[in-house]
């Protein structure tokens, strides 16, 4: 049933993208179908209820897409007995640096969320319940990385949460596999990178629970040959760190 309604998720998640050309259709079934991210977003029920969520690094909108269909299907009777309750987001921001993506949201999902062209390291991130980051930070310097996360902090209401993926640089063969394969998406998708800036897991975590964020780990790499992992990171309550 689960893996049914999954690839039934995905097909109305990808259906806007057909008016948004060709090459966002594919990239969406490719991306939808292949990443574990975002099956994991809805099954570990890891997006608050009723949140104003920030993407950032948004790329064309597909977390926003994913979001709002599960939604629709979850209010239509058509959910997994086992899942929590599809989230009901009351906003979706989401802040992309290329442009040509922002247009391909646009394109898609027209108002149903706000898209817009920035650079994280400089955009205004507004206020959030939720900040999701997903394989975003490792591209700029970790001075920026550690400046974002403090505006993360400072953008999310008391309670607010973190969700962040990033590749553990103490993965082995995986993780030099994912940057390898980030250098040649990134290349085709006209980024020009000539240096990702990695840290191992601990790094991160050491870095979220110094901004005050009780952290939680999930491997989210089920599926692919890749190092990734998801942190949750939340503010306020009691510290819980799980071993990845």
């Amino acid at each position: 049933m689960t893996k049914q309604f999954v690839k039934s998720l995905i097909d109305n998640a990808t259906a806007p993208y057909r008016s948004a050309g060709r090459f966002a259709w594919h990239f969406a079934r490719g991306k939808l179908g292949g990443d574990p991210v975002f099956a994991g977003l809805l099954e570990h029920g890891l997006i608050p209820d009723r949140a104003r969520i920030l993407d950032i690094g948004c790329g064309q909108g597909l977390l926003a897409s994913w979001l709002l269909t599960a939604k629709a299907m979850h209010e239509q009777g058509n959910w997994p007995a086992h899942w929590p309750k599809a989230p009901n987001p009351t906003s979706i921001h989401g802040i992309e640096l290329m442009p040509r993506d922002v247009e391909r949201a646009q394109r898609a999902l027209g108002d149903a969320a706000t898209f817009t062209v920035g650079d994280m390291c400089k955009t205004d991130f507004g206020k959030a319940d939720a900040v999701v980051i997903l394989d975003v930070l490792h591209y700029v310097s970790y001075e920026a990385q550690n400046d974002v996360l403090r505006r993360v902090r400072d953008a999310l209401a008391p309670s607010g949460t973190l969700i962040l993926r990033v590749g553990d640089a103490n993965g082995g063969l995986p993780f030099k596999f994912s940057v390898w394969v980030d250098h040649l998406v990134t290349f085709v998708r006209g980024h020009r990178n000539s240096r990702l800036y990695c840290r191992p897991l601990a790094e991160w975590r050491l870095a979220l629970l110094g901004l005050g964020f009780n952290v939680e780990t999930l491997p989210m790499n089920q599926g692919t040959p890749f190092a990734n992992i998801l942190l949750i990171a939340k503010l306020g309550g009691k510290a819980v760190v799980q071993a990845a």
